[in-house]
Order: structure tokens, then sequence, then C-alpha cells
């Protein structure tokens, strides 16, 4: 069993969403969002996500954050912001010991409904199937789930490729033909 912190950052709404799985079920612990209003000073904002980040993590102990990479933006002040905020984020993860991993939209959205290409609304219908959730959750906190799902499901392909190999028996050393 794994426990996994997945992140979507945000400057004025950061998602999180962390799960337990074994690699064939899924069980969301928590998530939500971390609120930093516009009218904050941009510091005080990153403040307030580091905070509830690591408040998330003493209370919830995950083994794992996996991170939503940043996407480039036509608005290169709202890049610059996104690039702190994710500054904020892996120093959270490394400052409490966790192994931190970034996937790329792409990857998560081919990871959770199938298509790289997905809409928002699509990633939150999938994620509340994955899950089995009542009703979808906010999209940031979607989001985040579903970087926590792509990480789980990658790790768990990992292992088993992992296994597999150790478990062959290995090739006889090439010996080199005398000079």
């Amino acid at each position: 069993m794994i426990r996994v912190l997945g992140i979507d950052c945000g400057s004025n709404v950061t998602g999180f969403g962390i799960i337990d799985s074994d690699g064939r079920s899924y069980r969301v612990v928590e998530s939500g969002v971390v609120l930093a209003a516009a009218r904050l000073p941009f510091p005080e904002r990153l403040k307030i996500i580091s905070d509830r980040l690591r408040a998330l993590i003493r209370s919830h102990a995950p083994e794992v954050m996996a991170v939503e990479e940043v996407f480039y933006s036509v608005n290169v002040k709202s890049l610059i912001k996104l690039a702190h905020v994710k500054g904020v984020v892996l120093l959270v993860g490394a400052d409490a010991g966790l192994a931190v991993h970034e996937y790329s939209a792409l990857e998560v959205k081919r990871g959770v409904v199938g298509y790289g290409r997905a809409e928002k609304s699509q990633v939150q219908q999938m994620v509340q199937l994955i899950l089995g959730l009542k009703e979808a959750p906010p999209e940031d906190a979607a989001d985040a789930l579903a970087v926590a799902l792509c990480h789980a499901n990658r790790a768990q392909t990992m292992e088993k490729l992992s296994r597999s190999s150790s478990s062959r028996p290995s090739a006889a050393p090439i010996s080199q033909p005398p000079a």
C-alpha cells in the first residue's frame, strides 16, 4: 500500500488529493483546495500554501508527492507566479523527506482518462468513477487526485517491471576474444 499526495499548483487555488493505493484499488484519504486570496500579497499566499501542505503531510504521512508540471502560458506573469508556487510545493515535499515526482498534464490526463487532451470535466468524471466518489470533486481537487492516481499507477507498473526483470535469469557474461 502506498500513500500519495497529489498536487495541482495554482497561485490562488492549489488542489491537493491524498490517496492510498495497492495498485488495484484506491481510497481517498482527503482532498480539497488551499485558497490563497488574490488580494493578499504574493509572499503571504505562498506561506498559506506552504503551511497547509506541511499540515497535511504531518497529519496524513504520505510516502510520495506527485506534482503536475508547470505548462507554458501566454501570460508570462502568471507563469512566473505558478513557478514560484511549484517551487514552494517542491521545497515542502523535500523538507518532509518525500520522494517527489513530476508529471505533465498530458501524462496525467492520458493515465486517468485515456486521452491526453481531455477536458477538465472529463478528468473530474473519471476521478469520481475510479475513486467511487458520490459526486465529482471540484476541478483543482480532481486534478490533484488525478496526479496522485497517475503516480500510483506508474509506481505499480514500475514495481511489476522491476520484479519481472529481477526474476529472469541473468545472461552469462560475454567473454572477450584473446588479443
